[in-house]
């Protein structure tokens, strides 16, 4: 139980290992995880290590892993989750997986770039499709127009009535085309600017959306049609349209050709929808096998680059035939140590067996606290704010109820308490399919991960829920209360016409059976739940019970300083920290604490209305004001004590803060004439 209360007892220890079996000894120690190897190539740059390389060819097949995983997390393809973590796998089988990896990588991005470049071919197909018809409708259209349509200005621009025949002739060209429904209105714009209005341009919306094979993403066009007269507006259409990124499409002039052209263009369509389905199809086949496996692979991925990793922290010995490296390790797990180094041993197949020698050390070792799947949870609060020195006195077993506790004090609804504890206990009745279940999720692995803090929780949350009579924001009458309203009709206090007033009418506890002196069994009175004043009451009674738990919290704290101090021997922080922290502490805040219980002893119904406040006496106390006629004294002899406590508490603050630096300085200045004599003497 004392690796519970403290942190664990670490040694340094040198490891010796031969050079065939450093893979695989490190590889056992890394799955064990109960070692923490010194860099002992710490002048030695990060690019100049022996395992550079082999860290570089584990992170090549990371990005191909990773590359791997956004490729399924596109195609929404779940990734099976090995039920047991993967063996790290040996060197020789590194580059077996690494051939495979890139094999799979050099094989999906081919299937990609033919499915990107299937896909393109369909997109341009589909555009020069709908082209054509929208082409062969305008020219119908126009073909037409009423007579009427025809005056001076139309009739000499475009000679729309003979169109094809101009055309022939070389009089009127056209270009048609597709471009990008936003794009649409600056093309025109610019298109009648640059041209000067010697164009005719007509345009229409394609019906059906369609995909950009590179973006993946749905796409408006448009379909146009631009007549225009002369080689010079030709080109400058050809200008604007690369500008603009319009696909620009042969379009035939006779209505025949154009019909067989979209025959051919339909033809060409249903065979690259069969391509294409057959290719999807493949790569599906390929990412849902490597889905298999992924999983597995990220894991001895990791595992690699961690060994080679910690590989480059150790000494290769001049023989080139040993590994030196230096570990902080647990005491009580050194026979651990050593069978796995045993186990990684046979696996390499090596004869020699690892040497360990504990070092002898001034260095100050790593703070390493045990946990389980308990306990794990509420260390990492106390590490999140931080991690507390070697055999320090570890606050963990005491937040396991504090912290739930507090937070108790605070939530105290039974209601919802019940709520959190069916929420924890289902994880843990649920707890191996969930954690067999993984997921990338943060939220819910913080949930998980504090499922134990969460029961906890709502068990205490439960029990601070009754002590304030609070269900859902309501109160309960087991028991019955200790209030009753008769008596004061009785005593002739309250009668039928105040009550027909409609003014707030207040029990008396001094009138005979108002109050029956004896409290509600558990928690509070349900009557207060329709008092006027039940705010106030309640926020008085939880402010002093919160202040009550807090200082206990605090001197519990300073309390498990001292057993730091007397574990060490640091003496000097007894006197100079410890002993002044308590009287300062103690001399106010105690001394807080002490006049919130004495006033719920001394003071009842019989002489409330004389009992004073706390608060203006705690302030009065600083300023040596004992004259306040509103505020009588608590105790006989209240000035002579407070007086003192608070000199007391001043006195104690120079001697926390002044004496111990210059006591410090002294020794330090001990330490280094002794090292400077040292130094002389061995001259």
């Amino acid at each position: 139980m004392g690796s519970l209360f403290r942190s664990e007892e670490m040694c340094l220890t040198q490891l010796i290992l031969q050079v065939e079996a450093g893979y695989s000894c490190i590889a056992e120690l890394g799955e064990l995880g109960l070692v923490q190897f010194r860099d002992l190539n710490v002048s030695v740059n990060n690019f100049q290590r022996r395992f550079v390389n082999e860290v570089r060819r584990c992170e090549g097949m990371e990005r191909i892993l990773r590359f791997l995983e956004c490729e399924m997390q596109n195609d929404k393809i779940a990734v099976k989750h090995p039920e047991k973590s993967p063996q790290t796998p040996l060197p020789r089988e590194m580059i077996n997986l690494e051939t495979s990896l890139e094999k799979l990588e050099g094989e999906l991005q081919e299937v990609n770039r033919n499915q990107q470049t299937l896909k393109q071919n369909f997109l341009e197909l589909t555009e020069l499709k709908h082209l054509l018809k929208k082409t062969q409708d305008f020219f119908e259209a126009e073909a037409n127009l009423p007579d009427e349509f025809f005056n001076e200005d139309t009739s000499s621009l475009l000679e729309l009535r003979t169109v094809p025949s101009a055309a022939a002739a070389g009089k009127l060209g056209f270009t048609a085309g597709v471009i990008g429904r936003e794009r649409m209105a600056s093309f025109e714009r610019l298109l009648w600017r640059v041209c000067r209005g010697n164009i005719y341009l007509k345009y229409s919306e394609l019906d059906t959306s369609l995909e950009d094979p590179i973006t993946k993403e749905e796409v408006k066009k448009n379909v146009f049609i631009i007549f225009y007269q002369g080689d010079q507006l030709k080109q400058k259409i050809k200008k604007i349209c690369e500008g603009f990124k319009a696909t620009v499409y042969p379009c035939p002039e006779s209505a025949a050709e154009r019909r067989n052209m979209a025959a051919d263009v339909n033809t060409r369509i249903e065979d690259l929808n069969s391509v294409i389905t057959q290719t999807e199809s493949h790569r599906q086949r390929v990412l849902l096998e490597a889905a298999q496996n992924l999983s597995s692979w990220m894991i001895k991925v990791k595992k690699m680059k961690a060994v080679y990793h910690v590989l480059n922290l150790c000494n290769i010995d001049v023989t080139q035939q040993c590994v030196i490296a230096e570990i902080w390790c647990p005491v009580d797990d050194k026979e651990r140590i050593k069978q796995a180094l045993h186990r990684g041993t046979e696996r390499s197949g090596s004869t020699i067996a690892p040497i360990l020698t504990d070092i002898p050390t001034k260095m100050e070792p790593p703070t390493f606290n045990r946990t389980n799947k308990f306990t794990s949870g509420f260390q990492n609060i106390i590490d999140a704010y931080g991690v507390g020195n070697y055999r320090e006195m570890n606050p963990t077993p005491y937040t396991i109820i504090t912290f739930p506790f507090l937070f108790a004090v605070m939530f105290g609804d039974c209601g919802h308490g019940a709520v959190m504890l069916g929420f924890a206990a289902w994880m843990l009745l649920n707890e191996k399919q969930l954690l067999s279940a993984k997921t990338d999720n943060e939220i819910w692995n913080t949930f998980f991960g504090g499922r134990y803090l969460i029961f906890l929780m709502g068990i205490f949350s439960i029990y601070t829920g009754f002590i304030y009579n609070d269900c859902f924001s309501k109160s309960f009458n087991i028991f019955g209360s200790s209030w009753r309203v008769r008596p004061m009709f009785t005593n002739g206090t309250w009668n039928d016409h105040l009550l027909h007033l409609g003014i707030d009418l207040q029990l008396d506890p001094k009138v005979p059976g108002v109050f029956s002196g004896n409290p509600y069994p558990f928690g509070i009175d349900p009557i207060w739940n329709i008092a006027k004043n039940k705010l106030t009451f309640l926020n008085s009674y939880k402010m002093k019970m919160s202040v009550i738990l807090g200082i206990t919290q605090m001197v519990f704290g300073v309390v498990l300083g001292l057993l730091n101090h007397i574990n060490f021997r640091r003496h000097v922080n007894i006197i100079l920290q410890f002993v002044p922290e308590m009287i300062f502490i103690l001399s106010l805040f105690g001394y807080l604490l002490f006049m919130v219980i004495f006033k719920w002893c001394v003071y009842n119904v019989n002489n409330s209305q004389e009992a004073p406040s706390i608060l203006i006496h705690f302030i009065n106390m600083f300023l040596f004001n004992y004259n306040d006629p509103t505020n009588g004294p608590l105790y006989e002899h209240q000035k002579e004590v407070q007086s003192f406590l608070v000199i007391f508490a001043l006195i104690a603050v120079p001697w926390m803060l002044l004496i111990k630096p210059f006591v410090l300085r002294a020794n330090h200045r001990k330490q280094q004439r002794m090292v400077s004599r040292g130094w002389g003497g061995g001259g």
